[in-house]
């Protein structure tokens, strides 16, 4: 189980980082949905139907730490992919209260990880996550994937702890996936070391961010050639 004050602290920046976001979806209107977003070949619109699937699929996670029963987020790929096109093509009004009831719904059944866990554990893309990183994880997409709108919101907004959050979710995608060997530090005193640690990278919470989930350099150190990083 989580510790119940952890719990609350996290499901409360969770609600200020979504309610930042829903208030920017919904600042957008129908030909802006369809503006390119910085997540490489995704609309804004994809990126928010990404956003209300994965809330969705989270809960699954949260089902399998409750029960024990194994729960993966998608049938396939494909299915991934199916869904977040089907909710990309709904009307405006359609996808927010979409993307809206997602995050409810998240928001309510990650109560249930105060309770008993019969799986402290579950499975991520074939690795490991502790049950009591769930909603940490949630937080790191909704912050992402609101930079990844590219409006007037900045990631400066989002609360320090909600940047570490998704510095960490980054980070552990990183190491899954092989990328390069680096140790990356913040200014905030952070350090992560990824693979054999070789190449020191420096920056800001936020720097260091938009550089390992999205490839902006412009805001950090690197001893050396800027690397190319696998996607997040």
């Amino acid at each position: 189980m989580i510790n119940p004050a952890r719990l609350h602290s996290d499901l409360s920046r969770l609600g200020r980082e979504t309610d930042m976001f829903l208030a920017t979806v919904e600042s957008l209107a129908d030909d802006e949905m369809a503006v390119p977003s910085l997540c490489e070949g995704w609309t804004r619109a994809d990126v928010i139907a990404h956003v209300a699937s994965s809330g969705r699929a989270l809960v699954k996670l949260i089902d399998w730490a409750a029960s024990g029963e194994e729960r993966p987020l998608y049938a396939s790929r494909e299915a991934r992919a199916a869904e977040i096109a089907a909710l990309a093509a709904l009307p405006r009004e359609e996808l927010i209260r979409e993307v809206r009831d997602s995050a409810q719904n998240f928001a309510e059944q990650a109560r249930r990880l105060s309770g008993e866990l019969a799986a402290p554990e579950v499975q991520l893309n074939g690795k490991p996550l502790s049950a009591t990183s769930i909603v940490a994880l949630r937080i790191a997409e909704v912050v992402v994937h609101h930079h990844d709108l590219n409006t007037a919101w900045t990631i400066e907004e989002a609360d320090p702890d909600s940047l570490l959050n998704a510095l960490e979710a980054v980070v552990r995608s990183l190491r899954a996936k092989g990328a390069p060997g680096m140790t990356l530090v913040t200014e905030e005193r952070d350090e992560w070391v990824i693979g054999d640690g070789g190449l020191r990278v420096a920056s800001d919470r936020e720097g260091l961010l938009q550089w390992l989930a999205r490839g902006d350099a412009e805001h950090v150190d690197v001893d050396g050639p800027v690397p190319a990083l696998p996607a997040w």
